[in-house]
């Protein structure tokens, strides 16, 4: 319990033990949690495939090969 209020740099209040808020709100249902789900972790890796989809990665070239003889001298 904190003692004093306190405002951040934009005047604010700034509150107390307030982590970040979600980009993407998933209600936890209890039933499912209690049966081994995670609705949350569940969503997360339904928006991750999409965002596969959509932006696939691209493999990096292939650098040349190591010179690993001494040149001449």
């Amino acid at each position: 319990m904190s003692e004093f209020g306190n405002n951040d740099a934009r005047g604010a209040w700034a509150v107390e033990g307030h982590g970040v808020d979600p980009d993407i709100v998933v209600e936890n249902d209890a039933a499912p949690l209690v049966a081994g789900k995670d609705q949350q972790l569940e969503r997360a890796v339904e928006v991750l495939k999409e965002l596969c989809n959509e932006r696939p990665a691209k493999r990096p070239q292939r650098p040349a090969p190591p010179v690993k003889t001494p040149g001449p001298r």
